[in-house]
């Protein structure tokens, strides 16, 4: 008997080791909010926190790559079991470049979510570039994968969920809530 075949897509996802997040209009729909105290506020869906942590347990690391830094980044880091972290990144390319070497992985092993001009630099080294529907033309043309779900409201879980499945994780995750 013989396999399904894989697209391109799943086949690249089959290799990644770490998945890397762009924060604002990935993680979340790209409002920033800020208070008359100065404090900045983000919106996270608990769909894509959920999906971060069943992907967490299957092996894969996540690392954020932002170029704002906020207290709730670090939070929302802590809270979905993402280790590696960089805020206020000027060259996300240089942070890129950083993390594969301080995770001892090849670019070809991770995959980058942005939807912004200045996420192309490692989306166009790394080996899964995956971006949103409101991501700007260029950065949709250079990437592998556009998610059907909106930032901020499922495209993090449907991320997670296209890489466990083509790794042939996601049914063991699952099994727990049909149990």
């Amino acid at each position: 008997m013989s396999q399904l075949k894989l697209s391109p897509v799943e086949e690249r996802a089959k290799r990644i080791k770490v998945v890397v997040f762009d924060v604002d209009g990935v993680m979340t729909d790209g409002s920033l909010i800020i208070g008359d105290d100065g404090q900045e506020y983000k919106s996270f869906h608990s769909l894509d926190g959920l999906g971060m942590k069943l992907l967490k347990a299957t092996g894969i690391e996540m690392a954020i790559i932002t170029g704002r830094t906020s207290n709730v980044v670090t939070k929302r880091a802590e809270n979905t079991g993402v280790a590696h972290f960089y805020q206020g990144v000027e060259d996300k390319l240089e942070a890129f470049q950083d993390l594969v070497r301080k995770m001892n992985v090849t670019p070809e092993e991770c995959a980058f979510v942005g939807d912004d001009v200045v996420d192309l630099p490692p989306m166009r080294r790394c080996g899964l570039a995956i971006t949103v529907p409101t991501a700007t033309p260029l950065v949709k043309q250079y990437a592998h994968y556009t998610t059907s779900k909106p930032a901020g409201r499922g495209a993090v879980r449907e991320v997670c969920e296209l890489i466990m499945k083509a790794q042939g994780t996601y049914d063991a995750q699952i099994a727990q809530f049909l149990a």
